[in-house]
């Protein structure tokens, strides 16, 4: 029988009360039993510590960490400096896990010891939580890491991975100064060691909720950052990177439209699909979801219709 492995789930939660225990609930509900919550109120000014705080007096594997505000990354930081745990995994406060997601991941961990990281098929739920038909397969679109992640994110959210916390020693914590794309950036560095394989189990193991706050996007910054993460990884694989660029780009540009397109912003959408037909339209013959989001854009009025009433 295998010898349950320990694993450290790190929840960062910022003025969640209206969703932590969907959360929480779920980790109590996991088949894998050998593991610590981390629950890292990030400064939220809600009832989020005091709802914590009961699943951690009657779970002692329950543990809330408190800290002043510093957003998403510092909040993961915090959590892992904390950490006891041989993998990590990352539970954002407002997302679920499938029951079966520890036990089938530290599995694939603990047997495959080439494997870094492990993500799964994942899909979007509403704010009340009802399933949508929005599936994430993680499937990437390249066979090299590197220019997969840089392409489309296939490890979709970041309540998606499990890893190792050797890897964090290795390549270092999640950026604080990227306000997005800090978990891409990660990824990268993890990829660029070359020693490490991404590991997809295609089940459904995880559910990430689409909230009308998150529906609301500086797309000058998350422009900015993404540039920022395609920079840093060109500089890290220059041979690799560089005459990929285009397509990069192109992939960049109509994931920030398809984010104006959820928002109804049609107008910046328009402007970003155009950019992306600028710099490879090829994608949009070579991937379905980026045919769909050109599709989707030029019909805009439909298409609005359509993410409005799915995600309720």
């Amino acid at each position: 029988m295998l010898k349950i492995l320990k694993v450290s789930v790190i929840v960062p939660a910022y003025n969640v009360s209206k969703y932590i225990k969907a959360a929480l609930v779920s980790l109590e509900k996991q088949t894998f039993t050998d593991f610590e919550a981390l629950i890292v109120d990030d400064g939220s000014t809600d009832e989020t510590a005091a709802i914590a705080q009961k699943y951690c007096q009657r779970d002692s594997r329950f543990k809330l960490l408190q800290k002043s505000n510093g957003g998403l990354s510092s909040a993961r930081n915090y959590g892992i400096r904390h950490a006891k745990g041989e993998y990590i995994a990352l539970l954002d406060a407002d997302d679920v896990y499938h029951k079966d997601k520890l036990s089938n991941h530290a599995f694939r961990l603990h047997h495959e010891p080439d494997v870094g990281l492990v993500y799964s098929a994942s899909r979007a739920i509403r704010d009340d939580g009802k399933p949508t038909f929005i599936r994430l397969s993680g499937k990437p679109v390249h066979p090299n890491p590197e220019i997969a992640l840089l392409c489309k994110n296939f490890i979709g959210h970041g309540s998606n991975p499990i890893f190792r916390r050797c890897l964090i020693d290795k390549v270092g914590e999640f950026d604080e100064s990227l306000l997005s794309w800090e978990d891409v950036d990660l990824w990268l560095r993890i990829a660029a060691t070359g020693k490490w394989r991404f590991y997809l189990e295609k089940q459904i193991l995880a559910y990430y909720r689409v909230r009308p706050s998150g529906l609301s996007f500086n797309f000058v910054q998350m422009r900015n950052c993404g540039e920022m993460v395609i920079e840093s990884a060109c500089k890290r694989s220059p041979e690799l990177i560089k005459p990929m660029l285009p397509t990069v780009y192109a992939y960049m540009y109509r994931y920030l439209s398809r984010l104006c397109l959820q928002s109804g912003d049609m107008k910046t959408a328009q402007d970003f699909i155009d950019q992306a037909l600028i710099c490879d339209k090829s994608i949009f013959s070579k991937d379905v979801r980026s045919l769909l989001t050109l599709m989707s854009v030029r019909m805009a009025p439909l298409a609005k219709l359509a993410v409005r009433r799915s995600l309720g």
